[in-house]
C-alpha cells in the first residue's frame, strides 16, 4: 500500500492557514488539514532571536502527492522560508490510510 505523509507548516495567521489549507484540500493535494491557532514560535532570523504567534497546520497527504503538494504550498505561502516538514509515520491504521489516499490525487 502507498504511504501517507504528515506535513507540518506554520502560518502567520489562522486566516492564511485556513485559506491555503482549504485550497490544498480542494485541489486534492491534501486529504485533510488541522489548524492549531495558538502556537508561539521562537526562532533565529537574520541573526536575531525572534518570537511570533503563529498557526500550525498539520496536513495529511500521500507520498506520491508530496512533490506537487510541497511545490504548491511553497508557492502559496507568505513566508520567504516557510516551514514545510513532511514526516513518514511508522504506523497508520489501514482504514485511515485508505481514506487519506482515496482523497488525494497521486
Amino acid at each position: 500500500m502507498e504511504t501517507i505523509r504528515i506535513v507540518l507548516c506554520t502560518f502567520p495567521s489562522a486566516d492564511e492557514a485556513r485559506q491555503i489549507g482549504t485550497l490544498l484540500v480542494e485541489k486534492q493535494l491534501a486529504a485533510c488539514v488541522n489548524l492549531l491557532p495558538a502556537v508561539e514560535s521562537i526562532y533565529r532570523w537574520q541573526g536575531k532571536t525572534e518570537s511570533a504567534a503563529e498557526t500550525l497546520a498539520i496536513f495529511k497527504t500521500s507520498a506520491a502527492a508530496w512533490p506537487a503538494f510541497a511545490a504548491e504550498l511553497g508557492n502559496l505561502h507568505p513566508y520567504d522560508v516557510p516551514e514545510i516538514v513532511a514526516l513518514a509515520p511508522a504506523d497508520v491504521s489501514d482504514p485511515y490510510a485508505r481514506w487519506v489516499l482515496g482523497n488525494v490525487r497521486g
